[in-house]
C-alpha cells in the first residue's frame, strides 16, 4: 500500500489552526470528519489521545505522526497537515512541530499500518523533502509532493 493511495486532498491542510499539543491533534482529527472510511470519529479521537499518552508522536526534526488503530473506520485512512506555527509536542528532540501525519488504522490491519508508518517515516526523514512541504501551496500540491517522492524513493 503506497501514501498515495491513503491521502487525499480533502484531508490535507497547509494551515492548521492550533497552538498546543492537543489543539492541533483535534484540528487535524476533524479534517477527516466528512471521510467515508470513519464511522466514529470521537473514538477516533480516543484512539489518537489514548496513544499518545503512551509517549509522543513527535519523532523530531518538525514531524510528527499521530497515529492509532480502531475498529472506528472500515479501512485505513490518513490526513496530513503543516500547522500555522510551530508547536510545542514534546518530540523525541524537543523541538517543535509543523509537520503532521495522522495515520488511523483498523485493529486488525496491524502489517499494513506498520509498513505505511515505516513508509512515513523513511519520506519524512529526508530533509529536502521536509522543506518542500513547509512550503507548499495547497493540499493538492502537498498530495502531489507526495506522490512524486514516493515514486522516485520506493520501488513501487
Amino acid at each position: 500500500m503506497k501514501i498515495s493511495d491513503i491521502l487525499q486532498d480533502e484531508f490535507v491542510s497547509t494551515k492548521l489552526a492550533g497552538k498546543t499539543k492537543d489543539e492541533v491533534l483535534n484540528s487535524i482529527i476533524e479534517l477527516l470528519k466528512n471521510s467515508k472510511k470513519i464511522k466514529d470519529l470521537e473514538k477516533v479521537r480516543e484512539a489518537i489521545f489514548e496513544r499518545e499518552k503512551i509517549m509522543s508522536t513527535g519523532v523530531g526534526k518538525g514531524f510528527a505522526i499521530p497515529h492509532g488503530k480502531t475498529d472506528a473506520v472500515n479501512d485505513i485512512v490518513a490526513a496530513f497537515a503543516v500547522t500555522s506555527e510551530p508547536v510545542d509536542f514534546q518530540s523525541l528532540d524537543g523541538e517543535p512541530v509543523r509537520l503532521l501525519f495522522l495515520l488511523v488504522g483498523r485493529d486488525n490491519m496491524v502489517g499494513p499500518h506498520i509498513k505505511l508508518l515505516s513508509r512515513i517515516s523513511r519520506l519524512m526523514n529526508k530533509d529536502e523533502f521536509r522543506k518542500k512541504l513547509l512550503t507548499a501551496k495547497s493540499p493538492a500540491e502537498i498530495v502531489q509532493f507526495f506522490k512524486d517522492e514516493e515514486v522516485s524513493y520506493f520501488d513501487i
